[in-house]
């Protein structure tokens, strides 16, 4: 029976050695929380670094207790730990992603242990898996292990996700080993963010760094279609709820209300990072106090800043400043009863956490940039009373979902300022109206719920790519269609000619026949029972001086002119070019703004080619120049035909379809095959008669029935068809 195998950097469990004995004690995380549901059930298990170094003797008894628990352990060495983890995943990806690019170290020994350690990894995944196995790997320490395990396991399902946000391509470009990384995430079937924006930045870097294509979030790389999507990650609301009726917690919160009396609390938690913004934070508080006294002995901050690589020199001075920022605001405004400033610099257990979440009246959440940040989400399910505020930042993942908070740029000190003082401010009425739909939000998009579809998802995904990869012409198909061929009597091939019979150009003049073309054309052509149709939006003149001389009947511009073998060019009655009067002027104005582009003009249509262009801008002023052109073309009874590269126009009553349809008609063809890889060749494959057999080249998304990776495969079945 299949299983689910999950994979993450640590599991989710605590070990301690005390007396020379191990002890185990299960995290109460939110991502382990979540995934329980998955990893404890049957078989399933979860693979990852136990947490510590461990002795080599000491090995075998850890994996075993830890298989009681459904967990396997990965075992890293000092070394490991210091270059992959501290190094490569912390010095290197964590500032890049966090947009702090001045942080990071690009150390070759770092990524030389994150390579390594990626590898140890796909051994314990590769130790434990089986063929209908689910693997889903968390977080960007592992981001080269999906296409580590496809490379082993082409047929496996792999899923993805991303905790910390995803750069834009500026700042990933920036990484040396970027394609590296990349190529390692696209070995999944699904890769997860927490937002849209990160989906985009995503995409747009494996777009431009990669040789691939995407369409809309499904990026095709080679035979494949990964799916790219945003998953906001949720908390376990059930667990927040019920904690505030713990005993512990509401004695913790009478301690509280003895303490601040009816001093209104602001609270910020966070773990000690630059990507925080604690700093911040605390200058906006201090320039609260500073234009408003009145709040002196009415409000506190009460700042818990959990320790964390304080070793770090960057973490150490962060460290340094915020003592000396707290210091400088309690000095200059406490009294002998009241600190404007609490502050901890430790953690505390989720008991004392409820507690405060429960009494706090306002809520500070203001990071310069954070992937989701699941504090503000408990700060809500804890409020049970419906009154209190949220304040935060729009660079944390969260702020997409919770739009009832109070949305504030961290970077913008008087935009923090004011929303301390709105929410300082605010009347119950509005509190509870905007938390009453703050909590329903976090309470529908929980953590169960952020698996569940995660999950589904993969299964979707999964489910249609096997689907799209039994359309695939393999060698069983290819046999099927030579038993189809010997049978028949009379056969005719519609074959495209760029993108089908031979690959894309820089400039489309270029991509004229090889010999091999030639060869193997001739070669099929031999049999007196095949006749072949080179159906193409090329020129009649560019097609007569490829094909000409050869006994094949050619269709170009889409139908617009057609040729019998050895005959002449006629041309479609009743065409008018009148049309280009107004389009040329158009295209002409997009040639001018776009460097790299072309007009290629033909007599019944016109093509502006971006080839040449810079990537990205050409896609973006094609969708430019379509957008502006829908009205005229309907206008004029044209048509807009976006291709590979190119956008053209082209009279609306012509089109390969019509022009195929036309062809066989009264012909009593036995044999059709289409072939063709462009948005023009849709039209043979709807138009021509279901028995046909019709082949998409390149992409598996088309009415055609079967697709084929790339030229090669093409030629190679017209080669099956002429031996």
């Amino acid at each position: 029976m299949s299983k689910t195998i999950i994979v993450s950097n640590r599991l989710p469990v605590k070990i301690t050695k005390e007396n020379e004995e191990y002890e185990f004690k299960l995290s109460e995380g939110g991502l382990a929380t979540g995934l329980g549901s998955i990893y404890q059930e049957g078989n399933n298990i979860w693979i990852g670094w136990c947490g510590m170094e461990v002795a080599e003797e000491d090995q075998s008894l850890i994996t075993e207790k830890l298989h009681q628990k459904n967990l396997s352990p990965v075992f890293l060495s000092e070394e490991e730990i210091h270059f992959y983890y501290e190094g490569f995943s912390n010095e290197t990806l964590w500032p890049i992603f966090h947009y702090m690019s001045t942080y990071a170290e690009y150390e070759q020994q770092y990524w030389d242990y994150y390579q390594k350690v990626n590898e140890k990894f796909k051994e314990a995944v590769l130790a434990l898996a089986e063929p209908g196995d689910i693997i889903w790997i968390h977080d960007y320490q592992l981001l080269l292990l999906p296409n580590l395990i496809r490379n082993e396991l082409p047929d496996s399902s792999i899923g993805f996700f991303q905790h910390i946000p995803f750069p834009s391509f500026e700042l990933f470009r920036l990484i040396p080993w970027r394609a590296e990384l990349l190529n390692g995430m696209l070995g999944s079937d699904l890769i997860g963010f927490h937002t849209y924006d990160d989906v985009r930045h995503f995409t747009s870097s494996a777009t431009r760094i990669l040789p691939i294509q995407t369409t809309a979030n499904i990026i095709h790389k080679e035979d494949r279609n990964i799916t790219i999507d945003a998953f906001p990650m949720g908390i376990d609301n059930d667990k927040f709820n019920k904690l505030t009726k713990n005993p512990t917690v509401i004695q913790q919160k009478e301690e509280f209300n003895d303490i601040f009396g009816k001093n209104k609390i602001i609270l910020s938690i966070d773990r000690l990072d630059y990507s925080k913004g604690i700093l911040q934070r605390l200058m906006a508080f201090d320039k609260v106090l500073a234009d408003n006294p009145k709040y002196i002995n009415k409000i506190s901050l009460h700042m818990i800043v959990v320790p964390s690589r304080d070793t770090i020199p960057q973490y150490r001075d962060l460290r340094d400043d915020i003592d000396k920022l707290v210091g400088n605001i309690n000095a200059r405004y406490r009294t002998p009863r009241w600190h404007p400033v609490h502050y901890f610099y430790r953690s505390f257990p989720i008991e004392h956490l409820s507690a405060l979440y429960s009494r706090a009246d306002i809520c500070l959440v203001t990071p310069m940039r954070d992937g989701m940040n699941l504090v503000s989400k408990e700060f809500i399910a804890s409020k049970t009373d419906e009154t209190g505020v949220l304040i935060l930042s729009e660079m944390a993942g969260a702020s997409k979902e919770l739009i009832d908070a109070i949305i504030v740029n961290p970077n913008n000190l008087g935009e923090m300022y004011r929303a301390i003082i709105e929410a300082l401010e605010m009347s119950e009425e509005e509190q509870k109206t905007r938390m009453r739909s703050l909590r329903e939000v976090v309470k529908k998009f929980d953590i169960n719920h952020w698996v569940k579809i995660f999950m589904d998802q993969l299964h979707e995904v999964k489910a249609l790519e096997q689907s799209r990869m039994a359309k695939h012409a393999n060698k069983d198909l290819i046999l099927q269609f030579k038993n189809q061929l010997s049978s028949s009597k009379k056969r005719v091939f519609f074959l495209d000619y760029d993108g089908t019979l031979v690959n894309f150009k820089a400039n489309p003049i270029d991509a004229s026949p090889d010999e091999k073309l030639y060869q193997l054309l001739t070669n099929l052509n031999k049999d007196e029972r095949n006749q072949i149709v080179i159906i193409s939006g090329r020129k009649h003149e560019t097609l007569e001086e490829w094909f000409g001389h050869l006994p094949f009947d050619l269709i170009a511009e889409h139908g617009a002119w057609q040729k019998k073998a050895g005959g002449k060019w006629l041309e479609t009655p009743n065409l008018s070019d009148k049309w280009k009067l107004a389009v040329r002027p158009m295209l002409e104005s997009y040639s001018d703004r776009t460097p790299g582009s072309f007009i290629e003009e033909k007599r019944f249509s016109l093509a502006w080619h971006y080839r040449k262009v810079e990537k990205g801008l050409g896609e973006l002023r094609a969708n430019e120049l379509i957008s502006n052109m829908r009205y005229l073309t309907r206008e004029k009874d044209l048509q807009l035909l976006p291709g590979n590269k190119v956008v053209e126009i082209k009279n609306s009553e012509i089109n390969k379809g019509k022009a195929a349809s036309n062809y066989i008609f009264g012909k009593d063809f036995d044999f059709i095959l289409a072939m063709g890889d462009d948005h023009t060749d849709e039209d043979i494959f709807e138009n021509l008669p279901a028995s046909a057999i019709t082949i998409k080249v390149g992409s598996s998304v088309s009415e055609a029935q079967y697709y084929l990776r790339d030229v090669d495969e093409v030629r190679n079945l017209l080669h099956h068809f002429s031996s």
